[in-house]
């Protein structure tokens, strides 16, 4: 199960949850080698284009020499011209230490983007990036590592993002330019296309920019900016200059502007920079530039009507959908449902092992069949085995049926919309052949779309299936949100505009183009198309596109114009050289690999030969390229490269179900500072924030959201031993709890631990919990009161807020400090009558909280960073601060979501009391008392 909370920590640079849970702990973090420096890209280019916007992170990670490093200077320059963006990210810093240091450069950058450039210059020499072949560029990196030397590491980021990250040692007041280009086609979703830049400088830089120049020649019909940070004051220094055809947006605060408070050296400046726009769309045509021997089609006719859709929702209820996953798909499907035209017809397939249609036939989506469909969805449960080869086919059969017998429109779209999250494990489960069967069943008739929730389902599987449907496929991520992400998908696609498009251009006039065949357009996207223009005579570059409407068939003609940018922008502030072919060039290598696994072995090798012969020769790291950067040399020795990987979707899921890319080597905590960041060679702070908890038979996780794994530990001792859990002695807030043993079933038996009591105060805010199974007492600001867990209640004061809700979870909000959660179990054994209660601690919001928290819990507040390497079955070797583990894969609950019947967890589970995990051995967190 993945936990989607995000909280931001000091000293950490990525999302990790810490909990205690009834079974054990989890860790999931960022596995780096020793002076790690492999980028490696994620691919998404296949997958989760509902997320295609231009996106960055900048980050930093504080540690005891932090005022030895001076960050001077950050700057975000993006020029976008014809939707293709261009990101420069530079980082400037000065080692202002009287001994070398070790800095470290780290950016987020969206998955859709392909870095072209990176550039580090010290003592006035640059080391450049040079893209290789990915083998020999791996053959690079094995050498470096053979030989002893360091190599690193840049991993996913979140479902959209992926992070780039880089060291380099330098010399006593030395100082270091980092340099990072990436390049993409913003892809139009919902009507507006997005720039969205992360900005996490957690203190204030010096010379701070924010620069977006973006050029449409169709013209500019909105542009906004805005940011998650801005208050009223900094809400005036984004500057926005919009004329027609051209914007220009800034936001540079000051140094002071900067600081959360006067003098003060954190900094307010932390979320989410995001600027939205849109074109104005008065031609059917569409837009068609040429410019420097390259043309570009964009293709979204305004104000067309919808054309209906007939669609069948095949849904998984087998087992493993059980508890949130089975709630949030019937979530998801009312809302879907409620959102259909009455001119929609629609069918409901549901399978396990056995399968099950809500009416044998599509119905018309009128109120009354939405709302008894709706009725029927709300009795979907979990059971059974999963049938998907059984399943499709059903779904497909009952449109080919209604097709045939004419009970459809017929200018209308059909299709099948496949949710599921495992493996096929019953009735046909040869993948190869459940996909031939579904494409022979289809015979190229209908789109067929592919949701995969969670990590257990084959997502190549499901994403082969989609492609040779006329579908797409897209990972649904275990998250509060995944009903959200259900429903998002299905805005994409719930509004077909026109089938079957066909963009025609002149024989005789272009080569080299890019798709331009497509079987639907959706509202509020785009279609673009782009090649080579070989006779240069516009007058006789005629386009023309064919489609199928809702009433009768679409038909428009035009002819390209051609722009002489140097003429028309000779200051150049709105275009970046030849990015006409750079755009046709990404759009191209694009394509070439989101169906580089669909035909015969010879297609499929042409297309990557393609494909990798392109990237090399425009610079681009793809998933079949690599950039290596060799560093300078060092007192240690040689410089060691740099290699910069991207991988796919199928890859980055695989990853992921393994706790991230392993590399050979030691791993060692990083600290990062705005774009740039940096630490000693033995103590690096950690890559993700937490959020701790605790539950049941002493038993802690850890868990990293973005990294969809955990870590565990169980700690065992005797029943009244009192453990501190958090403890800041900054803030005062400490958490203590007192764990009580299990009535012996047998005099022989092994006593099970739990916690059952909890001992909360906050000396700064003058507040103390005790909270026990019975009761919760609580002294604020000089008054007490007692609360029973069969209360019901709220309490808001100006620093505290508490909440006490029927499901026996207590809820407690400390203003500008934590907020956590305390919930109160019941276990039974039935066959012995005995009945335990137990209590679970949860940390929901506790980034402001210092540096110094520790404890069982708060130790993993800063994260951890660790390596898991040799897996066999569920064995593995996990190297974490300094250590080699013997790790095991668990199974554990956590519950936060679902107090009844907690969910699965998987985690590498550490034994013997977490020794190697917790800093020191369990005893030294034995204290005497609650207070």
């Amino acid at each position: 199960m993945l936990l989607e909370r995000h909280f931001s920590f000091p000293g950490m640079a990525a999302a990790l949850r810490v909990m205690l849970l009834w079974i054990c702990v989890c860790i999931w973090l960022q596995a780096q080698v020793q002076g790690a420096l492999v980028v490696s890209h994620r691919d998404a280019l296949t997958q989760e284009t509902r997320n295609a916007v231009t996106s960055r992170s900048l980050k930093k990670r504080s540690t005891s020499s932090a005022n030895m490093v001076e960050v001077y200077n950050v700057k975000v320059d993006c020029t976008v011209t014809y939707r293709f963006a261009k990101t420069v990210i530079t980082s400037k810093a000065l080692n202002k230490a009287n001994t070398s240091q070790e800095i470290f450069f780290e950016v987020d950058l969206p998955k859709t983007a392909f870095i072209s450039n990176f550039t580090m210059i010290i003592a006035g020499q640059a080391y450049a990036g040079q893209v290789k072949e990915k083998q020999k560029a791996k053959k690079d990196y094995e050498k470096a590592v053979s030989s002893g030397q360091t190599a690193g590491l840049v991993k996913a980021s979140g479902r959209t993002m992926e992070k780039f990250s880089v060291s380099v040692n330098i010399e006593a007041t030395g100082s270091v330019t980092f340099i990072l280009t990436y390049e993409e086609l913003l892809k139009r979703k919902k009507g507006h296309y997005e720039i969205l830049t992360r900005i996490k400088p957690e203190q204030p830089v010096q010379d701070f920019e924010i620069i977006a120049d973006i050029y449409e020649p169709q013209g500019i019909a909105f542009i906004e900016a805005t940011a998650t940070f801005l208050t009223n004051e900094l809400l005036s220094l984004v500057e926005k200059t919009v004329t027609d055809t051209k914007a220009h947006i800034s936001f540079s605060p000051t140094l002071e502007q900067q600081r959360k408070c006067p003098g003060c050296e954190s900094t307010i400046i932390d979320g989410d920079f995001i600027i939205k726009y849109d074109v104005r769309r008065k031609e059917t045509l569409g837009e068609v530039q040429i410019v420097n021997g390259y043309f570009v089609h964009f293709f979204a006719p305004p104000d067309l009507p919808r054309i209906p859709k007939n669609v069948v929702f095949v849904i998984d209820r087998s087992g493993s959908m059980s508890g949130t996953k089975m709630a949030q798909t019937r979530e998801a499907l009312k809302a879907i449902l409620k959102d259909l035209h009455q001119e929609d017809h629609f069918a409901l397939v549901i399978f396990d092992d056995e399968i099950v249609t809500w009416r044998n036939s599509l119905v018309k989506a009128t109120e009354k069949n939405v709302s008894q469909a709706i009725s029927y969805v709300k009795t979907i449960r979990d059971n059974g085995a999963t049938d998907i080869n059984a399943a499709v086919l059903r779904g497909v059969r009952m449109l080919v049926k209604e097709r045939k017998n004419g009970s459809l429109p017929e200018r209308s779209a059909d299709m099948i919309i496949l949710l599921t999250d495992g493996m096929p494990n019953q009735g046909e489960s040869n993948l190869t052949r459940i996909q031939e069967n579904v494409r022979s069943a289809v015979g190229g008739k209908m789109s067929v779309f592919c949701l995969g929730f969670g990590n257990d389902v084959d997502y190549s599987f499901l994403d082969v299936m989609s492609k040779q449907n006329k579908g797409l496929a897209r990972r649904i991520f275990v998250g509060s949100d995944a009903s959200l992400q259900l429903q998002g998908f299905y805005d994409e696609v719930s509004s077909p505009l026109l089938l079957e498009v066909d963009l025609r251009y002149p024989d005789n006039a272009v080569d080299f183009l890019t798709k331009n065949q497509y079987t639907q357009l959706f509202n509020g996207s785009e279609i673009v198309v782009a090649g080579q223009v070989t006779n240069n005579d516009p007058e006789h570059f005629l386009v023309e596109v064919f489609a199928k409407g809702p009433e009768k068939d679409f038909e428009v003609q035009g002819k390209a114009h051609v722009e002489n940018m140097d003429v028309t922008f000779p200051e150049k502030n709105y275009i970046f050289g030849d990015f006409s072919e750079r755009l046709w060039a990404y759009l191209t290598i694009q394509q070439l690999l989101e169906n580089s696994d669909v035909g015969t072995q010879e297609e499929k090798d042409a297309r990557t030969a393609k494909a990798l012969d392109m990237s090399l020769r425009y610079s681009f790291v793809t998933p079949v390229t690599s950039m290596v950067v060799t560093k300078p040399e060092t007192e240690e020795g040689s410089g060691s490269p740099l290699i910069a990987d991207k991988l796919t979707e199928d890859q980055r899921q695989k990853a992921e179900k393994q706790g991230g890319i392993s590399r050979a080597g030691a791993p060692h905590a990083q600290s990062k500072l705005h774009g740039l960041s940096r630490g000693s060679p033995k103590q690096r702070a950690p890559m993700f924030k937490s959020v701790a908890d605790v539950d049941g038979d002493p038993h802690f996780i850890i868990e990293l959201p973005e990294r969809h794994d955990a870590l565990c530990f169980n700690i065992n001792d005797e029943p009244g031993t009192i453990f501190n859990l958090v403890r800041d002695p900054k803030s005062g807030f400490v958490v203590n709890g007192q764990i009580i043993g299990k009535e012996k079933i047998h005099p022989d038996a092994k006593v099970n631990t739990y916690f059952g009591r909890f001992g909360i105060n906050h000396k700064k805010l003058g507040l103390r919990l005790e909270v026990s199974t019975q009761e919760i007492i609580v002294f604020h600001d000089g008054k007490n009161f007692k609360l029973l867990w069969s209360d019901v209640t709220s309490i808001k004061e100006i620093n505290m807020e508490l909440t006490l809700a029927r499901n026996c979870s207590l809820t407690v909000t400390l203003r500008h400090s934590v907020k956590f959660e305390v919930i109160r179990h019941t276990k039974v054994w039935k066959k012995h009558q005995i009945h335990q209660d137990y209590l679970g601690f949860y940390t929901l919001d506790s980034h402001h909280l210092s540096a110094l928290v520790h404890g069982l819990l708060g130790q993993f507040y800063h994260g951890v960073e660790f390596e898991v390497t040799d897996q066999k079955d569920s064995n593995a070797v996990m190297y974490v601060k300094q250590k080699t583990l013997n790790v095991t894969r668990h199974w554990q609950k956590d519950f936060s979501r679902n107090v009844t019947d907690g969910e699965n967890i998987q985690c590498w589970f550490v034994s013997n009391n977490g020794t190697g995990l917790i800093d020191g051995r369990a005893s030294d967190y034995i204290v005497s008392g609650l207070f």
